[in-house]
């Protein structure tokens, strides 16, 4: 196989010249595959909608000062290529959820700014699944607001993912 030598933003980089076709024809059929496709549909591509979506597949189920619990439903839209909840939407759900929770603690006079999102997936959520996302508070303070999560089937009480979201506390600005 040759290769050829190409300059891209002051970087060298290495480009294979002698790409099999064959190979490269399997690239299309995999994304199409998977679901994923050249351009996103009129009705996908609107101001919120993917906000509106997520939040359409929680339920709330309790709320307290420092700790917010939701019932999370495993559709279809949600489940990945390999038939388990899709990562994206786990970070998704961790994200609204612990802002939910922050906001029980944290004043409206101050703005929140997500500064970090990790989020541990232990095991897959099967589709049509329920789960239970529990946040809960760890710490808040005058500028900074930990919040750590756990998603576990409402069934079995198994644990799938965890997550912890820290939260910078911004006063908000007024002009």
């Amino acid at each position: 196989m040759g290769t050829e030598k190409t300059k891209s933003f002051g970087n060298s980089t290495t480009a294979v010249a002698d790409t099999n076709s064959k190979s490269l024809s399997f690239v299309p059929d995999f994304f199409e595959l998977v679901g994923i496709t050249p351009s996103i549909p009129p009705q996908f591509d609107t101001k919120g909608f993917f906000s509106d979506f997520i939040r359409g597949l929680l339920k709330v189920d309790h709320i307290d000062r420092g700790h917010v619990s939701v019932i999370l439903s495993v559709k279809p839209p949600v489940v990945n290529f390999y038939g388990g909840l899709h990562g994206g939407a786990v970070a998704a759900v961790a994200e609204v959820v612990s802002i939910a929770c922050a906001r029980t603690v944290v004043g409206k006079d101050k703005e929140l700014f997500l500064g970090e999102l990790s989020t541990t997936y232990l095991s897959a959520a099967p589709p049509n699944a329920d789960l239970k996302v529990d946040a809960s508070v760890l710490r808040s303070g005058r500028n900074l607001t930990v919040v750590a999560l756990e998603f576990k089937l409402k069934d079995s009480g198994h644990l799938a993912y965890t997550s912890r979201a820290t939260f910078y506390n911004l006063p908000v600005a007024s002009l």
